[in-house]
């Protein structure tokens, strides 16, 4: 006889997916409610959009690769393609073609929500993570560059950081423009190339994006990807204008000027800052972490980037003859989390249940009673929901961090007292059901 093959589904999840517990998520909770509060009083509207598009939408504006199944998970319906949001940005440029007639000019939005990458996860890297984001469409003015870059500092600062652990970066791609005339590069499947061979400077380095430029470069993993094939005098001269230390550009002194009526001094300029998107057309800019983390295998590393935007004035008129120039931001929202989380311990209230002890299922009339007390005083409570005795009982309450039990067996039923057992300290205490509420609150 052969024995069946075991067919039990996998418990691990994909590479670049993670399950999130309840501290980060009530973390999280907190930086999404300081957000909202920025943005209401920044003059934005709340818009959400579906997380699925037609391919066609986003499929031209894709960050790494041009086939509908790479760069984002898709799908055929029936004839079309359909494909998982990537970004914010791209839904938002669809959704402003199609309502185009009724809304207001310039049209202010922000957004929050999950998006997913076809992409190799790497450390801090995932293929699903929530995302928020900030428009300004409808508008040249740059005014809406320099407020986002204000507004982002204001939000950091809201959440707990010093203008010395972050520091917004800011460049134009009218310098690359430039540099690609200066190199006589013109094929636009190459300069593709070379923006977002520049985009990982930050992350791998000079050494590392040279190859890039080049021939191209095999990664830790055995992993080859192809180079942007510039000789090596291009490439020197790419190096050399991305090192200059000030800004010459228009776009670029009128948002300093403005940053200077603000008083904001929190910036940068690093032309390094590339945006691997193609779609940017103006000013861009990257927010970073300037403290060190722990990855998850123990290493201390720099955090970097943990978001940024641009403007892009031509994506919206992709969808028809719209004359839509558009400004936005975006943060990556689970990695801001993530370093907020090591560099600073917040005292969010994490609400445990009190356990109400079952031993005996006749007296259960008296245990939702008890239940119902609490409730009724805004005190998270519970029955015990399992099944076992007053050691297994008192197993869970711990396991859950519980912050008290209640004992109500024979005596405590006969007395009309029951006792608290304060789990922090061991001490019991026999109490009235009339002060029942008012001596747990005293616990937890």
């Amino acid at each position: 006889m052969t024995k069946e093959k075991n067919n039990k589904p996998l418990k691990e999840l994909p590479l670049g997916f993670v399950d999130r517990k309840e501290k980060e998520l009530l973390v999280r909770d907190f930086i999404i409610s300081n957000i909202k509060e920025i943005m209401i009083k920044y003059g934005f509207q709340y818009l959400e959009t579906p997380s699925f598009e037609y391919t066609d939408s986003i499929g031209k504006f894709l960050p790494d690769k041009d086939r509908p199944d790479e760069g984002v998970f898709s799908f055929k319906d029936e004839n079309k393609w359909l494909s998982l949001r990537y970004d914010l940005t791209a839904p938002l440029a669809r959704y402003i073609a199609k309502n185009y007639l009724e809304i207001s000019k310039p049209f202010k939005r922000y957004q929050l929500g999950t998006v997913w990458r076809n992409e190799k996860p790497g450390p801090g890297r995932f293929r699903e993570f929530l995302q928020f984001d900030a428009d300004f469409v409808g508008t040249n003015n740059l005014q809406a560059d320099a407020e986002l870059c204000i507004m982002i500092a204001e939000i950091l600062e809201k959440c707990g950081l010093s203008k010395e652990e972050y520091k917004v970066k800011i460049s134009s791609r009218k310098i690359t423009e430039e540099l690609f005339k200066k190199i006589n590069l013109s094929e636009n499947k190459q300069k593709l190339s070379v923006l977002r061979a520049l985009d990982k400077i930050d992350r791998l380095g000079w050494t590392e994006v040279r190859k890039l430029l080049s021939e191209g470069r095999k990664d830790k993993s055995g992993d080859f990807t192809d180079g942007a094939n510039l000789d090596k005098s291009k490439i020197e001269i790419i190096e050399k204008e991305l090192k200059k230390k000030k800004p010459v550009t228009d776009d670029l002194l009128e948002i300093l000027k403005i940053f200077k009526d603000y008083k904001f001094n929190n910036f940068e300029f690093d032309p390094s800052i590339i945006r691997g998107l193609e779609y940017y057309t103006g000013p861009i800019f990257e927010v970073n972490l300037k403290f060190d983390v722990t990855n998850s295998k123990g290493k201390v590393i720099q955090f970097g980037s943990i978001g940024g935007g641009g403007r892009y004035d031509n994506l919206v008129s992709n969808f028809g003859n719209y004359d839509a120039p558009a400004t936005g931001i975006s943060i990556g929202l689970d990695r801001l989390v993530y370093a907020l989380m090591q560099k600073k311990e917040f005292k969010i209230k994490q609400s445990k249940p009190v356990v109400i002890c079952v031993f005996d299922k006749n007296s259960m009339k008296e245990y939702i009673g008890l239940q119902t007390i609490l409730r009724s005083a805004s005190i998270s409570t519970e029955i015990y929901p399992g099944e076992g005795k007053l050691k297994k009982q008192m197993e869970y309450a711990n396991k859950i961090n519980a912050p008290a039990v209640i004992l109500y067996g024979e005596n405590e039923l006969k007395s009309g007292k029951p006792t608290i057992r304060n789990l922090s300290t061991g001490k019991e205490k026999s109490i009235s059901i009339k002060e029942l509420s008012y001596e747990i609150k005293k616990i937890i």
